[in-house]
């Protein structure tokens, strides 16, 4: 079965029962039991749902793996995942790693004991001299959130299986319609499903996808005890968003290499980061591993005014939080998705005060490049 067919016929369609097209909305917490325990595959909507599993089996079916589980946010899937481990595990992350999962590690998960190392994954060898006799996985971003860093998920994932590690990879920006980390080693691949899977600004989700029965059962046991469960309307919404996700990301990226081209030859830019480009640090491993480079592109323009100027001017672009949607969306990242980032941490990561990032939607490209000129020049 072919990607965008995949997309539509993939995990359980329609409604033997009825004949309804698309998988219902079941919204019900509790199911009749005809003795105890003896039910029809649910019990109790925390544990499992309809809707929610037909969206589970889909992603699965997606990203080629054993188990999926669909998550009330990206965030509470990505703690789900890190939940799995004990007190005193260490785990290495991607430096440049979204604002929220630098967070959720260093202010909530570490109350745990959770360690935590964040290195340069682009360059294997941080990975390998961050190892210690506690290391229990590999957690890789790629490309990352907001310079677009690129990590040999293939290698990376061999590394951490000579040391006995789990490989998690965060997928959001590439969704499996461009890359599926499973087929490249990788143990464990989520989303946050808010972004191109829902692709439309109206549901909050995270996804997770799990290459292993002993993984899938741990997962579950995690999900079904601490409760963070998408509802069956989102679930619902989610798969009525993925099912164009081929269409939309093909479009995204054809108005992507448009901006792109524009914004390297535009005076006012300093530096564009983008894997498209083949000066990009690593593009031969982007082109490698994945069959697109997606929608996100991140400029700098030099400073904090710059920026500020810059979003006063687009009218097509809006100003927001999130990524991945049909409109166009801009934001400053140093001061929206990565504030929680101290600083001093974003000023060594490169991160800076003028750095500009866009999530290029399904308008018509001459008028989004219309807009950034006017923009910019102005």
């Amino acid at each position: 079965m072919r990607r965008k067919t995949k997309l539509i016929h993939g995990g359980i369609v329609g409604d033997p029962a009825t004949g309804a097209v698309s998988v219902p909305i079941y919204q019900v917490s509790t199911y009749k039991q005809d003795g105890v325990g003896n039910h029809k595959g649910f019990e109790y909507s925390r544990t499992g749902n309809p809707t929610r599993h037909a969206l589970e089996e889909l992603i699965k079916d997606l990203e080629g793996g054993k188990a999926g589980f669909a998550f009330g946010s990206g965030m509470a899937a990505i703690t789900a995942v890190i939940m799995m481990f004990d007190s005193g595990d260490h785990v290495i992350l991607t430096d440049d790693v979204y604002g929220g999962t630098y967070r959720v590690i260093t202010k909530v998960l570490n109350r745990f004991g959770i360690e935590a190392t964040f290195v340069d994954s682009s360059d294997l060898k941080n990975i390998k001299e961050a190892i210690k006799s506690n290391t229990k996985a590999v957690y890789i971003e790629t490309p990352t959130n907001p310079l677009l860093k690129i990590t040999d998920i293939e290698a990376a994932a061999n590394l951490a299986k000579e040391n006995g590690l789990l490989t998690i990879v965060d997928n959001t920006f590439s969704t499996p319609y461009w890359q599926t980390p499973i087929e490249l080693g990788a143990d464990i691949v989520l989303h946050s499903a808010t972004k191109y899977l829902g692709g439309h600004s109206d549901v909050v989700a995270g996804l997770v996808v799990v290459n292993s029965d002993q993984l899938a059962e741990d997962l579950h046991f995690v999900q079904n005890s601490t409760g963070g469960v998408l509802g069956p309307q989102d679930s619902w919404l989610l798969m009525r968003g993925i099912k164009t996700l081929g269409i939309r990301m093909e479009e995204t990226e054809r108005n992507t290499k448009a901006i792109v081209e524009f914004l390297l030859g535009h005076p006012a830019v300093r530096n564009v980061y983008y894997p498209g480009i083949e000066t990009h640090p690593n593009h031969d491993i982007a082109k490698k591993q994945a069959q697109g480079f997606g929608g996100m592109v991140s400029f700098d323009v030099g400073s904090e005014k710059n920026a500020d100027q810059l979003l006063e001017g687009v009218k097509y672009f809006t100003l927001a939080e999130s990524l991945g949607a049909v409109e166009s969306l801009i934001s400053v990242p140093a001061r929206m998705t990565h504030a929680s980032i101290p600083k001093e941490r974003r000023d060594e990561l490169g991160i800076t005060d003028g750095l500009v990032r866009i999530s290029v939607g399904l308008e018509d490209a001459e008028d989004l490049i219309e807009d950034l000129k006017q923009a910019l020049d102005n």
